[in-house]
């Protein structure tokens, strides 16, 4: 039997994503309508936001874990997040989690270098550009990045909590999204990392100016691997 995959939801449009991907994609593992079993549980975006808002990770962590427990009570095997934000708040998580967690950042780069890209644009929320989470991970398997400007990084940071977690996608932030890509394009970019889980919404592979690695469908992939396991096959 394929295991029993525990989404930990933090934004409603990046879990939806998430949570489609495995349910459509695990008929290339399963058969047709078939899929592993998936239990999902959030919080408030708020309650996560007003924390993130005061640098407080540890009670992000806090808000994980809780959804975590209810999670293992519904019988899930291991535990994915569709939040790159959140995942600053894992050091903290991983040392009382009653479960096993796939990481975010570890999926993008595991696919980075296997479809060999060299120096990734990082793209997502603030603090995701500006925090660790992608620069722990890229630099450990000796890949290079480059994140926007601070301008631009505003810009990208209000399109994602004014429009895109609230399902609003606008032709002009699209619009500005190429154009920041297509800056960083420049500057030596291969590929552009959409490093928050509402961003592939809006950009797509068609619509980026360099080669997407698509962090929400990514993760969902690398727990549909592990819930289906090896004998199966890596890829459908």
């Amino acid at each position: 039997m394929p295991k029993h995959i525990g989404i930990v939801a933090c934004s409603a449009e990046g879990a939806a994503l998430c949570f489609r991907t495995i349910c459509e994609e695990g008929q290339g593992y399963l058969g047709r309508h078939m899929h592993p079993e998936v239990s999902m549980h959030t919080l408030p975006l708020g309650d996560y936001v007003a924390f993130i808002d005061k640098d407080d990770w540890k009670g992000v962590a806090g808000l994980m874990l809780n959804s975590a427990r209810k999670l293992q009570a519904a019988g899930a095997d291991f535990l994915i997040s569709p939040d790159n934000t959140i995942h600053h708040a894992m050091p903290y998580v991983e040392a009382e989690s009653p479960l096993p967690w796939l990481h975010i950042a570890e999926e993008v780069g595991a696919e980075a270098q296997r479809r060999g890209f060299k120096k990734l644009a990082v793209t997502g929320t603030r603090v995701t550009m500006e925090g660790t989470v992608y620069p722990e991970v890229l630099k450990r398997i000796g890949l290079e990045f480059r994140v926007p400007s601070p301008l631009d990084r505003e810009k990208i940071d209000k399109i994602i909590y004014d429009e895109l977690v609230n399902g609003q996608f606008r032709s002009e932030s699209l619009g500005v999204f190429r154009a920041i890509i297509d800056r960083l394009k420049s500057e030596g970019c291969d590929s552009v990392v959409l490093g928050c889980t509402e961003i592939p919404l809006l950009v797509t592979p068609e619509t980026s100016p360099l080669p997407v690695l698509d962090s929400t469908r990514l993760l969902a992939r690398a727990a549909l691997r592990k819930a289906v396991g090896q004998a199966v096959g890596a890829r459908p």
